[in-house]
């Protein structure tokens, strides 16, 4: 099963300052299915205890001291520090993480910074744990928990931690030019969806490796792909794959199943019908009319349908 690691509240784990947590339902109901769990608080690893005085940062967004919001005698700005970057440096193979938003700690944007005189900064920082997290796994699927109720944004991290899975299984049995342009060429209309200029830079990368580049271009690869499909697919780039996956019919269908299908992808251009009822139709159609490079686009199912994640897109 696919581990993923988790800010312990988000799992329901009554970790908080207040002996609370912050459980989130498509974590605990949905996901659960699917993933395994490794749930981690850095404020509870260092012993600051629950309940504990809360804390905040202070001072330079960009490297900001972690203090008592009450009792500025608390300092844990080193233990934090300490104990994120031996956690992060021996993590297992993760597919991805589920942050707390807003926290000093695990907070990954627009955690609230104060000033030593006690006055806010403004939301500007990041937290501890996260800003090193991020640092030492540039290419590992990283979501808050608040921003899942977005579903584009849940949607874009589930399908990246599936892709990620899929790269790191692809890892741990070594890299050949031959698997990295199957992985490839699996998830090239992935690409296309979510950073057409991405899957154009790549296309050279790929047809390029060799015995010796192997370790460089897949590198440079994952990199450049993880980067690609974090930008979340618009509606106009989901169009235009859909109407290259149309072309791969067009011997087969007739002249009514042909517009059938290209009235659905318009119906989805305009926003008349969600991204499910054309690809409900293309997967009718490949099943009648079966072709190998299609049946291997991650494209097509990219995660578990009972996620049911394009439903709302």
């Amino acid at each position: 099963m696919i581990r993923i690691g988790i800010s312990a509240c988000v799992l329901g784990n009554p970790v908080r300052f207040d002996g609370g947590h912050k459980r989130s339902d498509f974590v605990s109901n949905e996901l659960s299915r699917h993933f395994n769990f490794l749930p981690i608080c850095p404020e509870q690893a260092i012993g600051m205890g629950i309940p504990r005085p809360t804390i905040r940062l202070v001072g330079d967004p960009d490297s900001p001291s972690v203090v008592g919001s009450k009792d500025s005698s608390i300092n844990v700005t080193e233990q934090l520090s300490l104990y994120s970057k031996t956690t992060v440096s021996n993590l297992p193979d993760i597919a991805g993480y589920l942050l707390c938003a807003k926290s000093p700690t695990c907070g990954m944007e627009r955690v609230p910074v104060y000033g030593e005189n006690g006055l806010s900064k403004g939301k500007l920082g990041v937290g501890v744990f996260a800003r090193i997290l991020m640092t030492a796994h540039p290419n590992l699927p990283i979501e808050e928990d608040g921003r899942l109720n977005d579903p584009l944004l849940r949607e874009n991290f589930v399908m990246r931690v599936i892709a990620y899975h899929q790269w790191l299984t692809l890892s741990a049995a070594q890299i050949t030019a031959q698997t990295l342009q199957q992985f490839h060429r699996q998830h090239k209309f992935l690409l296309l969806a979510h950073e057409p200029k991405t899957y154009r830079d790549l296309g050279p990368v790929v047809a390029a490796v060799t015995a010796d580049n192997i370790n460089e271009t897949s590198e440079h690869y994952i990199r450049q792909f993880m980067a690609g499909l974090k930008k979340p697919a618009s509606r106009k780039n989901h169009t235009n794959v859909l109407m290259h996956i149309q072309g791969f019919f067009k011997k087969h269908l007739v002249s009514k199943e042909r517009q059938e299908l290209a009235d659905l992808i318009e119906q989805y251009r305009k926003g008349y019908a969600p991204l499910m009822a054309p690809l409900t139709l293309i997967n009718h159609f490949l099943q009648r009319y079966p072709d190998s490079y299609l049946q291997e686009q991650s494209y097509l199912s990219p995660y578990p349908h009972d996620l049911k994640l394009r439903y709302g897109l």
